[in-house]
């Protein structure tokens, strides 16, 4: 997927897998490619549809919570582009938990009963539910990786102000009880995800995806229980397949280590489990869609104009 030139671009920022423009300091363009990434390393194929599939289960999610908080997407006017509002980012990623399960299991395995200055009580298991949710904030590392930091600290160190941040919780925990509510009609649970956001014009807004398989871990609940009784590993649904088929063929993100080939065949599977994953996660059938570049151009800049 080759760079856009749009009129009035003031900006462009390349992430791992998306494009972003800023257009005449006000707005932002996010065209959410195909690229994938896993281990922080950008993978060499793209996949298609994975770019639709983000886009338009993050639109999805913002549309069935901005009676909660104010959202930063404006339209969504292609499958795979969001235009939005752009605000001034706050530095640091809400991790909300409902489950103990990943980084935050791992340490709890090793023996700490307290993560980001919240407690933990004794006796859990892998992926038990908590108590209630919790949030585990990490500061955004502009290279390698987020580092966990408490809500004191945030604060202490003037990171947030601390009227904001305690606004930024609520928001969080209420977009998160939101989430769950969806994913249980949808026979899943929201085990965690991360939250962004931003301020403009003295408003927070909610910004970037949520809910997607990219920045949330789900689990089927049919068989839930069962599997927490019996001791076994549960029924995901998130992008997991991915860094599994990178570790069986032995790369896991390390120095020295080469990416293993990836063809056609097992590109294909990752797209169709993307696939699987929206119908999933919105309960709505997948619909690809192919646009030209110069279709996108035309639509992004006829779309950018009736903003003013």
């Amino acid at each position: 997927m080759s760079t856009l030139q749009l009129k009035n671009q003031t900006n462009f920022y390349k992430g791992k897998v998306r494009d972003v423009y800023t257009i005449a300091d006000k707005y932002l363009v996010m065209q959410v490619s195909d690229r994938i990434s896993a281990f922080d390393v950008v993978l060499p194929r793209p996949i298609p549809y994975k770019g639709q599939v983000l886009n338009q289960i993050a639109a999805q999610f913002l549309e069935a919570t901005k009676d909660i908080v104010p959202n930063w997407v404006i339209n969504v006017p292609l499958p795979n582009v969001t235009i939005g509002h752009k605000c001034e980012t706050y530095p640091v990623e809400m991790i909300v938990r409902g489950n103990i399960a990943g980084s935050a299991w791992r340490a709890y395995k090793a023996g700490k009963r307290e993560i980001c200055g919240v407690a933990l009580p004794e006796g859990l298991k892998e992926n038990d539910f908590l108590p209630a949710p919790i949030l585990t904030p990490t500061t955004k590392a502009m290279e390698g990786h987020d580092e966990d930091i408490s809500r004191e600290e945030i604060i202490a160190q003037g990171i947030i102000p601390e009227k904001e941040y305690e606004q930024i919780e609520k928001y969080a925990l209420a977009v998160f009880k939101r989430g769950c509510e969806i994913a249980n009609e949808h026979g899943l649970i929201l085990v965690d995800t991360k939250y962004e956001f931003g301020k403009k014009d003295g408003q927070i807004y909610l910004i970037d995806e949520i809910h997607t398989p990219d920045s949330s871990r789900y689990f089927y609940k049919e068989g839930f229980e069962e599997r927490q009784a019996a001791g076994e590993p549960q029924k995901q649904l998130s992008k997991e397949f991915v860094r599994e088929w990178l570790m069986e063929n032995g790369f896991q993100g390390k120095d020295g280590q080469q990416v293993p080939e990836m063809t056609d065949e097992v590109v294909d599977k990752i797209s169709e489990r993307y696939i699987e994953l929206y119908e999933h996660v919105t309960g709505k059938k997948f619909v690809k869609e192919d646009v030209s570049e110069a279709d996108m151009v035309a639509r992004i800049e006829d779309e950018i104009a009736k903003l003013g």
